[in-house]
């Protein structure tokens, strides 16, 4: 674990960069945009994730829970509420419809500026039941130090987390009361965040600090060598990742939502548009929906008669 202290102290850096990034957007940047404002309980939204009904599932690193946005964003009801079950800081979401399932990643995230709700030390995963918010499995990840970030599903059903202080990717197979270490390799220290499953089988990675992505080869269910790709502009804290269409999307905690699409060992990347500090993506229906996470002002002291930022979702239509 030599990497996880310059990595927290790289991680505070980054998010001042980030805020400065991500906000001042000129209005044309956000045209035919949709929003939803997250109520000041649920500030700083790490992840969002949907269901076939267009219904939303929003994290906050701040304030922990999960919101439950319903009726075209018009009714907003805690899922999770904060601190419930253990949770802490609130990072990756990740729905499972077909299993009734949405998996929650719960951190002490001290080290980036979010004390929590609770003082539960370490990072955990945790499945709740869709339909009741029922806890269903509870699951510490491995190490003295870890952060479990984001997730993706394999078609059997297991799910694989990336945890941030370590350059480890984890699985947790049905059935399985504890995580196995399903890559671990030094190429992946700088940050592992963003996790997809790409339409040729293999497993795609992106790391918040390095600017990179990575492909990890996958066969019957085993890990493969791991390529660096070039991309073909410079990725600045690239976040959440999905897969869309013959590709992904991704936000960067700098402000773009791009579409990614991969060939051999080059991944293009087309910006789509801008948002503050987006952290999270998801697809219901025809529109896509971005979490702006605006992390970089976790580093911010309060001030007395300040400005109360808000936190937003917001969303375009998909083309």
């Amino acid at each position: 674990m030599r990497h996880v202290e310059p990595l927290r102290h790289a991680i505070r850096l980054s998010m001042l960069a980030i805020l400065f990034a991500g906000v001042g957007l000129p209005a044309a940047a956000l045209e035919r945009t949709s929003e939803i404002r997250l109520p000041d309980s649920s500030r700083f939204p790490e992840s969002v994730t949907s269901v076939s009904d267009g219904t939303l599932y929003v994290s906050s690193i701040a304030d922990g829970g999960v919101l439950r946005i319903t009726g075209n964003g018009e009714v907003t009801t805690p899922f999770l509420k904060p601190g419930d079950h253990g949770t802490r800081s609130t990072f990756g979401v990740l729905a499972d419809e077909k299993r009734g399932t949405l998996w929650v990643a719960s951190n002490d995230a001290t080290a980036i500026g979010a004390k929590g709700p609770t003082t539960t030390e370490g990072g955990w995963v945790k499945a709740f039941d869709l339909a009741t918010g029922a806890l269903k499995q509870s699951v510490r990840l491995p190490g003295e130090k870890a952060l479990a970030n984001d997730f993706v599903l394999d078609a059997q059903g297991a799910l694989y987390v990336t945890n941030t202080f370590a350059p480890r990717i984890l699985r947790l197979r049905p059935g399985a009361g504890e995580f196995e270490v399903f890559v671990d390799n030094e190429i992946l220290k700088n940050g592992l965040d963003g996790i997809a499953f790409g339409s040729d089988g293999n497993l795609y990675v992106n790391t918040f600090l390095g600017g990179e992505l990575f492909r990890i080869e996958v066969k019957d269910g085993t890990a493969g060598p791991i390529t660096k790709l070039e991309t073909t502009h410079p990725l600045k804290y690239p976040d959440g990742l999905r897969t869309f269409e013959d590709g992904f999307l991704m936000v960067e905690g700098s402000g773009a939502l791009s579409r990614v699409t991969v060939a051999g060992a080059v991944a293009r990347i087309e910006p789509i548009r801008q948002f503050a500090g987006p952290t999270g993506v998801t697809v219901a229906g025809d529109r896509i929906w971005v979490a702006e996470g605006q992390l970089g002002l976790l580093s911010q002291p309060a001030k007395g008669g300040g400005v109360v930022p808000s936190f937003h979702l917001r969303s375009i239509a998909v083309d």
